[in-house]
């Protein structure tokens, strides 16, 4: 027996023709037919009558398609869970991120745990730019951690099964870019040139929640969701924008960008690793049990 041969028959069931399976698994057509009669010669019984056309199952044949289809997902899925144990799949981890953490926390932190946990391969899911998008990566599996901002204006509707983990914490603060004199070009006042996020994604729901009932009118000239993007913006005069302190660090140090307002416009977040206990996977495990530990 050879999985090919499983494969080729329930392709063949898929179409009664023998020219098209081949086709479809690309093969000719004879050595396709050499399959299918060596699979019957397995079998013990003809799969396929060929004495009518287009060509139809046997009654063994119609009996053997579950058959085949069981073994096949039996043995695929075997391969899948022994992958997941071994080699790399067994140290690769899944994340989504919101798109500032992927590049101003990440990358140290995963050097951590790589010295602490050995080798892991790391795969980013990107950032869909809605909060609720990046939630449901987690609650429908595709993702085994989601790297996050959080803060009380910011709620996290998941189910108990969902834990977390502060990782950290940062602040957001308002900056614009200067005048010919270093001061501050754009100010917190009615009518201020705001370079905002959109409503849905994370920051766009914290500086809606957070300042909502401080700020005056503004005149919202761009919105994005991104913060690197909207860092650009206000890089080029167009206004402020709330943008986590760790993205604009060096600017504010070398006065490319400067505070927009004082500390108490400031807002601060935790950092936070999400992950669901329903998670088996022995990769996701230690990472939970090293920090955890911590």
């Amino acid at each position: 027996m050879e999985v090919k041969w499983l494969e080729d028959f329930l392709a063949l069931a898929g179409t009664l023709n023998f020219s098209k399976a081949a086709e479809e698994r690309h093969v000719t057509q004879s050595a396709f037919s050499r399959r299918i009669r060596q699979l019957e010669a397995w079998v013990g019984t003809s799969l396929i009558d060929r004495a009518t056309y287009p060509s139809r199952l046997t009654d063994a044949g119609h009996r053997f398609v579950p058959i085949a289809e069981q073994t096949l997902q039996g043995l695929y899925q075997a391969r899948r869970n022994l992958q997941h144990e071994e080699g790399t799949d067994a140290r690769t981890v899944t994340l989504t991120a919101l798109h500032t953490l992927s590049f101003t926390f990440f990358p140290n932190w995963l050097n951590d745990l790589n010295a602490r946990l050995g080798p892991i391969v790391s795969h980013l899911r990107p950032d869909s730019g809605s909060m609720e998008e990046n939630l449901d990566s987690l609650i429908n599996g595709d993702s085994d951690f989601l790297l996050t901002y959080q803060n009380l204006h910011v709620p996290m509707l998941l189910d108990p099964q969902f834990e977390h983990h502060r990782l950290g914490a940062e602040t957001i603060v308002a900056v614009t870019a200067p005048d010919a004199e270093g001061n501050p070009r754009h100010r917190i006042e009615p009518g201020f040139a705001h370079v905002s996020y959109q409503k849905t994604s994370f920051f766009g729901q914290l500086v809606s929640g957070a300042m909502a009932e401080r700020l005056p009118p503004d005149n919202r000239v761009h919105v994005g969701s991104m913060s690197v993007g909207l860092k650009g913006m206000v890089m080029s005069g167009w206004g402020l924008a709330w943008i986590p302190e760790s993205l604009v660090a060096a600017e504010l140090a070398d006065g490319s960008l400067v505070r927009a307002a004082g500390p108490d416009w400031d807002i601060e977040v935790e950092i936070r690793l999400y992950r669901s206990r329903e998670n088996r996977r022995p990769i996701v495990k230690r990472i939970w049990d090293v920090l955890v530990g911590d």
